[in-house]
């Protein structure tokens, strides 16, 4: 295995890496959304930062592509052309873009990335629908695919984890914050290996799978996968409590404010003290996020959070090894995750 501090050193580029992957998917990423019906594909398009309402061309960032750079990395892990793994690229992107619509429309987020969100810009039902559209033309892209019935019951797999993770997060919001009933951290975990992990774990596998690498390393890239996301889960909440506004496109304190049960905060409340129940006091009237973030990070949460994602970075590096990666691949992973794991940190 690679520690993380060793992947830190190397001289891969992440950025770089990540800039050459959404090259590859984006002609492709584009031409899909291009078949949908018009209004929905501009919503589609706004979604991705394409453009704005109306149409007009935007230069807004649609994201790092994570998921399409693990597709064409897993893809080129087993020996392929990175282009291989551009449907399963294409697929898992549109998944996650009407995860992110309808998760905002559940979770009341009026905002993402700076914009208003699909379901201010345009109304709850468009943005429904829109969703529904995005998921329809993921499916169809896959089924296109020589491996199309192995590729969709994949995706339908990990479909079936986000919804598991997502239907938990949403319970965890109704749960107190002390007691026997109160939100664990493994829980936790479990929820975000569903709700983050497993389409990142997809994403890998299903561009091994394109690239016809054996079941072992398909197998093992799924696994690397899900831990990475777990780990950038993490270190997401890590940037909603102290993250720089200015990098985030959040407020400080945001997650605090809006009193969701993050991991450093699980932490936290983990052992009883007049601290910690001063904490959950603070969490249950949503008063004083700047107290409850000096209480957080002096209960530990921060500092156990941090320790956490590096752990599942480096169980994901260990299933990187088992996949015995071919080529640059395997390098511009590993820089990949320590990238996640750092950033703004």
């Amino acid at each position: 295995m690679t520690p993380v501090s060793s992947a830190l050193r190397t001289p891969v580029d992440a950025p770089l890496v990540l800039e050459r992957c959404r090259e590859v998917v984006r002609p492709a990423l584009r031409e899909a959304v291009g078949r949908m019906h018009p209004w929905v594909g501009e919503m589609a398009a706004y979604s991705f930062g394409w453009c704005e309402v109306g149409g007009a061309p935007a230069a807004s960032s649609g994201g790092k592509g994570v998921r399409q750079a693990l597709a064409v990395l897993a893809a080129e892990a087993v020996g392929a052309p990175g282009r291989a793994g551009v449907p399963a690229a294409v697929a898992v992107e549109l998944v996650h873009a009407f995860s992110l619509l309808h998760d905002d429309i559940m979770d009341g987020d009026p905002a993402r990335r700076r914009r208003p969100a699909v379901w201010k810009a345009y109304g709850t039902g468009p943005a429904v629908l829109a969703g529904d559209a995005l998921f329809a033309l993921a499916v169809e892209t896959l089924a296109a695919t020589e491996a199309g019935t192995s590729a969709v019951r994949m995706l339908s797999a990990a479909l079936g984890d986000l919804v598991r993770g997502q239907a938990d997060d949403l319970l965890f919001a109704a749960r107190p914050w002390t007691g026997q009933e109160r939100v664990r951290t493994a829980e936790y975990r479990a929820m975000a290996e569903h709700k983050t992990g497993a389409l990142l774990g997809c994403a890998a596998a299903l561009g091994a799978l394109l690239g016809g690498g054996p079941p072992s390393a398909v197998a093992a890239l799924d696994r690397a996968g899900r831990r990475l996301g777990l780990a950038f889960q993490i270190v997401d909440d890590v940037l909603g409590i102290w993250g720089d506004p200015e990098v985030t496109g959040k407020p400080v304190h945001g997650d605090l404010r809006e009193r969701k049960k993050t991991f450093p905060v699980l932490a936290a409340l983990d052992s009883p003290s007049p601290a910690s129940r001063r904490l959950a006091a603070l969490l249950e009237s949503g008063a004083d996020p700047e107290e409850a973030a000096v209480l957080v990070e002096a209960r530990g949460g921060r500092t156990a959070a941090l320790d956490e994602a590096r752990r599942h970075i480096e169980a994901a590096q260990l299933a990187l090894a088992d996949a015995s990666p071919q080529g640059t691949a395997g390098d511009e992973l590993r820089a990949l995750s320590a990238f996640l794991v750092r950033r703004d940190l």
